[in-house]
Formats: structure tokens, C-alpha cells, sequence
């Protein structure tokens, strides 16, 4: 004969004060619920929903340790040789790479900032291999190239690293590419898109869609840091 379950009653009062007739009273509702003992599925029920708990918590922990270790990671950004590391001013992002020179007859460390990421300039289309020289003519044609004080920047940017680096940077709008290449010569231009063209031994067509000039000059710069790192 199958043993019947026992059902757990609990006892509940509930007590209220009740006016009637001006006059306070004191009412106590006696109630009694039943309880019936947990049942092994609702264990196993119960269980699995603790385990989908921890299995969830556990998945948002890994998702995070791994967010964590990515965001620490691209601190530093290697390109073809050339390390990068991630700067932030303000709301502004820099990208520093840092390169021993000579100053004032002393070894010196400079650090050089881009504005944008060496791995997006990459996909700027460089037409050629970069050949650089003591002396370098850089030209604008026209004068559109303002871009809410970009060119301003990127002039400046374009220029510096590259005395630094020795060259004598020279503005010559009488010169064009010399096809015997004692010189390297730039023209700043506009385009319909924004790439690199190797027009002769050293000379460049930088072709500029839509302002972007900070990144077409840095995307040359890269290029220079990487031949100058070999």
C-alpha cells in the first residue's frame, strides 16, 4: 500500500482593529495554509535554475576579463616595425612613436603624434615605394586645403619630423619632380580620392578627398617612419 504524504499545516493570525459605535475593538482572524513538502523535481528545477545562474555570471565575468585584456592591449598599436602608443589628451587621441636623433651633438629621444590610427592611415592606397632625400620641395595646388585649420596641422605635422630627421624641407612653387631624383618633391592636390601616387624617383602625388589632408600627410609620415626604423 502506497504511504500516503504528510501535508505541514502552518497557523496564520491576522489582527485588525475595528470602530464601532465609537468604540475600539480588537478582531483576531485565525487562518491555517498548507504546505506540501518539496517534491525531488522541484529540486532538480530549482537546481537547474542555480546552475543557469552561475553559468550566466560566469559567461559576463569571462566577456568582461577578456573586454578588459583587449582594451589594455591596444595601449600600443606595431606597424611594420614601428610602435605606436596610444595617447589620450583631453578628448583627443594621439598615436606616439618615439625615435633616437642627434641634438645639438648629443643623442636625444624624439616623439613624434599623429591624430589618427597607423592601422586605418593603411588603408589609404599608397601608390609606390617611399625614397626619401636630404632635400625635400613640398607644394600645394590651390588653396582649399584649410578644412576647419586641419592643413594648418597637417603641414606642420608633415614638416617637423622630417628636419628632424635631417631633411631641409624647402617651398618652391617654380620646382616639379626632378626625373633625375636629386630631390624629393611633393604636390599636395586635390582628388577624387584621397591616396598616395609615386610620380617619379622621388616624387609624390598626395591627392586630397574630401579634407583629408591630416590623414593623406600621415599616412606619408608612417611610411618614412618605417623606412627610417630600418
Amino acid at each position: 500500500m502506497k504511504k500516503k504524504k504528510s501535508v505541514r499545516k502552518d497557523e496564520d493570525y491576522e489582527i485588525f482593529k475595528v470602530k464601532k459605535k465609537g468604540r475600539e475593538k480588537t478582531v483576531k482572524i485565525h487562518s491555517t495554509s498548507e504546505k506540501k513538502p518539496v517534491t525531488k523535481k522541484q529540486i532538480k528545477e530549482e537546481n537547474k535554475i542555480l546552475r543557469n545562474v552561475f553559468i550566466t555570471i560566469a559567461i559576463l565575468f569571462v566577456i568582461f576579463l577578456l573586454s578588459y585584456l583587449y582594451l589594455s592591449s591596444r595601449k600600443h598599436i606595431e606597424y611594420n616595425g614601428v610602435d605606436f602608443d596610444i595617447v589620450k589628451e583631453g578628448n583627443i587621441m594621439f598615436y606616439k612613436t618615439s625615435f633616437p636623433v642627434m641634438y645639438q651633438g648629443k643623442e636625444a629621444v624624439y616623439n613624434v603624434y599623429i591624430r589618427n590610427n597607423p592601422e586605418e592611415l593603411d588603408k589609404i592606397p599608397f601608390n609606390g615605394e617611399i625614397v626619401l632625400s636630404e632635400n625635400m620641395v613640398i607644394n600645394m595646388s590651390g588653396s582649399d586645403f584649410v578644412c576647419d585649420g586641419d592643413g594648418v596641422i597637417a603641414i606642420a605635422n608633415l614638416v617637423k619630423p622630417l628636419e628632424v630627421f635631417g631633411m631641409k624641407i624647402i617651398k618652391d612653387l617654380n620646382a616639379s619632380c626632378d626625373p633625375e631624383g636629386r630631390y624629393t618633391f611633393m604636390q599636395i592636390q586635390p582628388g577624387d580620392k584621397t591616396s598616395i601616387d609615386k610620380v617619379g624617383p622621388r616624387c609624390y602625388n598626395l591627392n586630397i578627398n574630401n579634407c583629408e589632408i591630416l590623414e593623406v600627410t600621415e599616412r606619408f609620415l608612417i611610411e618614412a617612419f618605417v623606412k627610417i626604423n630600418q
